[in-house]
Formats: structure tokens, sequence, C-alpha cells
């Protein structure tokens, strides 16, 4: 593919739809032809509009408030950006372009452990995001629709969307698959091996791995150098893993296919033979299985070989096989068969797990512990939108009870809240200046009532997740 690199740069709204033309003649070239190997990509890193588009990216995600080792944000980027765009590009256009190390920043994780996180300059991000607009069409060409984190379109809910419907229809074993520091181990070689199926460009493949390679600047000082795995938080890193675990998800889906339709995965069940099926959400996966324990314990270790040439192991302890009466808890849900009240049937329900539940009533707690010389309408601003966040995510379940109890807790916490604000005043006036109908209130702003959010049941998409890059694209750039 050829493109004018001497075109003036465009705006915004320009540069998405050039993208986005470039992208899905990307994916439909992929998508024709599995086989294809891609040998002119690295002029598109550097085109203006892929350039504008991630810049504007990077500058509107949450991480634009954090600054790499140069010590500059995103967000204090304000007049500045044309020239750091056109000194990219002519960085890139002559392959001096060198990325920097990654900042460490070790976040507190359940259980006292850590969780390293690696921050990228300004400038890195920028080219790691245009990277990423270029690769990820063509990857996501071969991705398997047991694929659900961090892909477009995608979400936790349809993954857990497909677990229950299996779990609903027999396969009723659960493998917890949990891969020890699956960021920091992933093997650079088994990597590079899987991106060179698709990318023939080596200037693409040599950038990826100056990327691989930058290094990481620890808290106390020290400089590393990265032998394995893909700095988790960089903007690239998701597609890089998801490259990596999809070695997981083609060696299940073919076993899948094998299986054939739901009538010879019948007759294979009636042999005393197992079914399975994977469910992957970026490097949390399970493996729903109608069998026996006998049949999950073995596809554990398949699993476990699967992995080992990306340099990935299972972990011994948190990798768990359970029944599905026993229930488990996956990406914050707790999923369970239980007997439905009033009834001897059994249903498969999926609700706010335990931990889900604990993490949000935390947060709750420490907005409204001290901090009485704001107003309450200060208050509400800050509890509001972390309730209707928590509330909207676990809607599509069983979650009624759940929210009926985080709206009462809520309820509680601020009241003690205004109680402590005013000390010396009565219930009664409390009641007439802050309370109508019982419910917090300050001027415009009401406390979000969690358990006024409609449950339902999410619907069950399977493969019919459409893809973010239509066929044909119609119109002309503004």
């Amino acid at each position: 593919m050829t493109v004018n690199t001497d075109t003036p740069w465009p705006d915004a709204d320009e540069a998405w739809w050039r993208v986005l033309k470039i992208q899905t003649k990307l994916h439909r070239w992929a998508t024709d032809d599995p086989g294809r190997r891609f040998d002119d990509l690295y002029n598109l890193v550097y085109d203006p509009a892929f350039l504008v588009h991630a810049w504007e990216r990077v500058r509107g995600n949450r991480g634009a408030r954090s600054a790499g080792v140069d010590g500059v944000k995103p967000r204090s980027i304000v007049f500045g950006a044309e020239a750091l765009l056109a000194g990219l590009r002519d960085e890139l256009k002559a392959r001096t372009f060198q990325p920097l190390p990654v900042r460490e920043h070790m976040i507190p994780k359940a259980g006292g452990k850590l969780r390293r996180l690696g921050i990228a300059t300004a400038r890195d991000r920028v080219v790691q995001a245009s990277l990423k607009l270029v690769l990820e069409p063509i990857f996501e060409a071969d991705f398997k629709p047991v694929s659900y984190g961090f892909r477009p379109g995608r979400r936790a809910h349809d993954a857990i969307a497909e677990i229950h419907h299996y779990a609903s229809r027999s396969y009723e074993w659960v493998v917890e698959g949990d891969i020890t520091a699956c960021f920091d181990e992933i093997s650079h070689v088994g990597l590079q091996d899987r991106l060179r199926r698709r990318i023939g460009d080596k200037r693409v493949m040599g950038l990826v791995k100056a990327f691989l390679k930058a290094g990481i600047l620890s808290e106390d000082g020290v400089m590393r150098d990265t032998i394995t795995g893909t700095p988790q938080g960089g903007i690239l890193s998701p597609l890089l893993s998801n490259v990596a675990l999809s070695v997981l998800d083609e060696h299940f889906v073919k076993a899948w296919q094998e299986m054939g339709d739901y009538h010879k995965r019948a007759r294979r069940r009636a042999k005393g033979l197992a079914t399975y099926r994977l469910v992957r959400y970026a490097d949390d996966w399970v493996l729903l299985v109608s069998g026996t324990r006998e049949h999950a314990e073995s596809l554990r270790e398949e699993a476990a070989a699967v992995l080992a040439p990306m340099g990935m192991r299972l972990s011994e302890e948190k990798t768990k096989i359970v029944h599905i009466d026993e229930g488990f808890d996956f990406l914050g849900w707790r999923i369970q068969r239980q007997r439905k009240r009033g009834t001897e049937k059994r249903f498969v329900y999926t609700y706010p797990s335990a931990k889900a539940l604990a993490s949000v009533k935390a947060k709750v707690r420490t907005l409204t512990q001290g901090g009485t010389n704001q107003r309450l309408d200060a208050l509400l601003d800050r509890l509001n939108p972390v309730l209707r966040g928590w509330a909207n995510f676990f809607k599509y379940g069983s979650s009624a009870r759940t929210l009926s109890y985080l709206r009462a807790f809520t309820w509680r916490r601020v009241i003690c809240w205004l109680r402590h604000k005013h000390p010396h005043g009565s219930w009664k006036e409390l009641r007439r200046r802050y309370l109508q109908g019982w419910w917090p209130v300050q001027g415009k702003v009401r406390l979000f009532d969690p358990a006024s959010v409609a449950v339902t049941r999410y619907r069950f998409r399977g493969e019919r997740i459409p893809s973010p890059w239509p066929v044909e694209t119609t119109g002309s750039a503004a």
C-alpha cells in the first residue's frame, strides 16, 4: 500500500475518516487472504492522518495525566502538538526514532501484592498508538470469536453471556485459568514469530522490537532491560498480548470445530468423550467442559502445554477446577448454578461478586470519610459517577438485591457524613435541609440511586459481533 506522505496535516475529523478507510482495506485484505503477509506498512505509521488520529487518542485517554521518564504529560502539550507530530514524522521517516524506557509504577493489588505498570513518554505513546492503528485491523481478521478482552466492539459482558450460555447447557466443569505474570513473561521470540506470520515489513518489526526492548526505569531509579514481556499500561501492549495469547484461542477453537455441530457433539458425549469451549478476556480465561473432572484436569495440562512456547506458565495455586454448582468469580461476576426460589428447578445465575461489591463499598466509604468542610452537592458529585458506573456495569444479571443493598449502604454513609458535618443539628433539621422524600438532595444535585437501574439479561451475541471496519465506506472526507 502506498500513501502520499507529503500531504498537508489533516484536522481530527479528516484524519479519523482517512484512517478508517485505510483500516477497512487492511482488514478486508487480511480477511480475504488468511495467508497474506503485509510487506509495505511502515509508511502508514508516519502518515499524517495516522499520527494525528493517534495523538487524539493519546491526549484523550486517562493516561494523558501521567508522565513518562521525560516528565511530560500529554495533557500539558497544548501549543506544541504540531511540532511534536512533525518531529516524530521526520524521525520515523528517517528511521532514527528510538523509544525511551518506560517509567515503572507499582499499583497495589488484593492480598498485598503489586502490579507493575509501565508509563511510556508522550512521544512513544503517539508512535505506539499509530502502530496499533496499522496492526490492529490486520490481526483482528485472525483473532477468534472466543476472545473478548481489549478488542474493538467487544465487552466483558459478552464473555459473561457466553459462559452463561454454555454453563446452562451441560458444560458444568470449569477450568479457571490464571497465567503467572502474563504481561511480564511473554516470550519476545515467540511473539515476534507470530507477528511475522502477517507482517513482512522488517521496518515495522524493528519498531515493535524497539518498544519491546526499550527497558524499564524502576521506582528506585534502577534501569532494567526487558528480556521478556510487554510493559503493562502501554498502548500497544494489549494488542501484542492478544497476539501472544491467541495461540490458546487457535488451539481450542480448532478442537471445537473438529467436534462438529450440536448433534455430533452430543454423540461424542454419549461415547464418554468430553466437549469443551474456551472463553478468554485478556489473560483471564475459562474452559467450560461437558464431561468429567478428569477431562477438565487433562485439559488444564493441555492448556499449559499450549502456552509454554510463548513463555507463559499457569499458576498452580490459582488455576482451579470447579463445578458450576460451586460457582466461580470471573471479571467481577459470580457465576453459579442455584435452585430457583420456590421451585426445584436449578438455573445458572450471574451477579456481582463479593469482591466487586467490597470494592465499590470501599470507594463509597473513602469518599464519605471526613471532608465535612465541603457542601453536600460536592460530595454527591463525587459519589454519583462511582455509583452510576458500577450499577450500569452490573445491571446485566441477577443484581437487583445487590443494587438495593448498595442503595441502603450509600444512604447510611451519606447520612452519617451529614451528622458529622452538623454535630449540633437535630434530625428534623437535617431532614428539612437535605432530605427530600428521605433521599439526599442539595440544589439540583441528587444522590444517584443504584436500585433505580433496571436489571436485565445481556443478549448473547456469539459470533454475530460486528467488525468495527465496514466492508464498504461511502462519502468523502470533511
